[in-house]
């Protein structure tokens, strides 16, 4: 069963950094595409960025873009979203996800992801 944990949240204030990690078991990160999501108190959850199977492809969505980079280390299993620049509304909880099926459209959709972390808390505040 493929296991996703997240690490590297915090509290940070608005312009700062954080870099989160995702580390992948019980699977080989080649063979599934990966995708960070974020879900605010009150709002519904949201694709932040993803990267496919073969790692050739990168998406971020409109909101970071320019701010979050995502990427991965096959050989340590581990999947990173670096978040710079960051705002207050970039608060909340984020999960890394993944898939084995192929994805054509509609990539940073929750429900084309099938294995979740359990998330870590980002706090963006002064």
């Amino acid at each position: 069963q493929l296991q996703l944990v997240e690490s590297g949240g915090g509290l940070v204030q608005p312009g700062g950094s954080l870099r989160l990690n995702c580390a992948v078991s019980g699977g080989t990160l080649n063979t599934y595409r990966i995708g960070w999501f974020r879900q605010a108190p009150g709002k519904e959850r949201e694709g932040v960025s993803r990267i496919s199977t073969y790692g050739t492809i990168t998406e971020v969505a409109a909101s970071v873009k320019g701010r979050f980079t995502i990427s991965r280390d096959i050989t340590k299993s581990m999947v990173y979203l670096q978040m710079t620049d960051l705002k207050p509304e970039d608060t909340g909880i984020y999960y890394c996800a993944a898939d084995l099926e192929p994805c054509t459209s509609l990539c940073l959709t929750p429900d084309r992801y099938n294995y979740w972390g359990q998330g870590t808390q980002v706090t963006v505040s002064s």
